[in-house]
């Protein structure tokens, strides 16, 4: 007889078939190495951008090349409607984003503010107070140059 004719049943074959696999990783594993790959980046300089409008504080933290390493909001720190505008939202969203950012060693930052909420101040002194050196300050609100196009006149 022939190997061929000896062999097992089928679903003792499937079940050989699987043992024998190479072990396949799951979701949890692929989000654990990310994240210890994430973890082990450091970058000691970044550039935080706050943006600070009447109704929102929105804060990001990246590298150098402009890579984002982390990000706050009023908002995503629990503030709703017109609180997420005031200093106190912009010093505890700034101090959700320098603890995020010191799991990438952050140790000194750019700062480029932009908007004219009343936060603007505030952020910036929570970033220095959270630890993070600033080097250098930039305003990059936009300003109109002569702006929109005025409406023509009503004619009555």
């Amino acid at each position: 007889m022939s190997d061929e004719q000896t062999s097992l049943d089928p679903v003792a074959e499937a079940a050989a078939a699987i043992l024998a696999a190479p072990k396949q990783t799951g979701a949890k594993n692929k989000n654990a190495k990310r994240k210890k790959k994430r973890a082990d980046r450091n970058v000691p300089t970044a550039i935080i951008y706050v943006q600070v409008s009447y109704n929102n504080t929105l804060m990001t933290a990246t590298d150098l090349q402009g890579d984002t390493l982390a990000w706050s909001s009023a908002g995503g720190c629990g503030f709703r409607g017109p609180k997420k505008a005031t200093p106190y939202a912009a010093n505890v969203t700034t101090r959700v984003l320098v603890e995020k950012c010191k799991k990438f060693n952050v140790k000194e930052a750019h700062v480029f503010v932009k908007g004219v909420g009343s936060g603007r101040e505030s952020a910036i002194r929570s970033i220095h107070s959270g630890g993070i050196n600033v080097l250098s300050i930039k305003d990059v609100t936009p300003i109109p140059h002569n702006g929109c196009r005025r409406r023509k006149p009503r004619r009555i």
